[in-house]
């Protein structure tokens, strides 16, 4: 069964030209081909905006639909000033959707494939050094109600590098703090297996111990982090106490929490390990997806070529 985020998102495309085509697609993503729900609604969301454009153009049928128009759409996300990434993964689901339209006779042939994706720039991600990670994971105050929560969830985010999505649905069978491992699900529905530091073994036991019992209730369902009514933390609440704290620590205004991944997994290339471990324990399927922290660590690369050239 489709989630209820999901069945919304397909929903609202619904009164739009070949809407219902579209819900089609995001169901079939959704139960068949197994996407989380986060995956499927960036999808629905991205077709939501190209149907709109279509409306905007009078086409009432999908088979009106020819190389032209996208063209033309992905021009016209160019000049509102969308950023390439956008206009990349907008294109990513014009293709997938119209693959899916091919392979069901819906429409006779699938000419998307033929349109160039828009030339994208590799940015570096955000990383900070350790002492400012440090003042962040000390930010939340012990006098605060939900201290132990929040001090847990810093530390987890940064000993693991899951992402908030990861970490919001995490049970608490997910854990097991005696061995300091913790099982994760990612994209695609993916199963990984992380090492957790002692740190963050410590910081969860004192809120599995002391605030999580008098949180937990009949809607709590196993979730590991809760919110002050019982129900599970949201990815949405992750990422405002995050954002919150990095303001109370000082730190850049542009910092999230997949900084604090970034951060992970490029202190840990700068301290010596391998790349394929970063790699797995990232959950990323192809390693030059992991490689980008390699370009991050200017210090490690100055070291290694000081160390090892003839000529330092």
């Amino acid at each position: 069964m489709a989630s209820t985020q999901t069945q919304s998102v397909g929903e609202k495309v619904l009164s739009l030209p070949f809407g219902s085509e579209v819900k089609a697609f995001l169901d079939y993503l959704s139960v068949e081909a197994g996407l989380s729900d986060n995956t499927v609604q960036a999808y629905g969301r991205d077709l939501k905006s190209f149907l709109e454009y279509c409306e905007s153009r009078r086409m009432g049928r999908l088979n009106e639909v020819n190389p032209g128009v996208i063209q033309d759409y992905l021009r016209t996300m160019f000049q509102v000033s969308k950023a390439e990434s956008s206009v990349k993964r907008g294109l990513a689901a014009i293709r997938m959707f119209l693959r899916f339209c091919r392979l069901t006779g819906l429409i006779e042939n699938d000419f998307a494939g033929m349109l160039e994706s828009p030339k994208l720039w590799q940015k570096l991600p955000v990383v900070c050094s350790k002492n400012q990670v440090v003042s962040l994971l000390d930010a939340p105050s012990a006098d605060e109600p939900y201290y132990v929560r929040d001090k847990a969830m810093l530390e987890l985010l940064y000993a693991t590098g899951i992402r908030a999505g990861e970490l919001a649905g995490l049970q608490v069978s997910d854990l097991n703090l005696d061995i300091g491992y913790l099982r994760c699900v990612g994209k695609g529905k993916k199963e990984r297996i992380i090492p957790v530091g002692r740190t963050a073994v410590s910081a969860t036991r004192a809120y599995l111990r002391e605030l999580r019992p008098r949180l937990a209730g009949p809607a709590s369902g196993g979730r590991l982090l809760l919110s002050r009514t019982g129900l599970g933390l949201g990815r949405i609440e992750i990422w405002r106490l995050v954002k919150k704290y990095a303001i109370r620590a000082g730190m850049p205004r542009n910092l999230t929490v997949h900084t604090l991944r970034h951060c992970f997994a490029t202190h840990l290339l700068r301290g010596g390990a391998d790349l394929r471990s970063v790699q797995e324990m990232l959950g990323h399927a192809d390693i030059a997806t992991t490689q980008i922290y390699t370009h991050v660590d200017q210090e490690r690369l100055r070291s290694i070529h000081k160390q090892f050239h003839p000529r330092p």
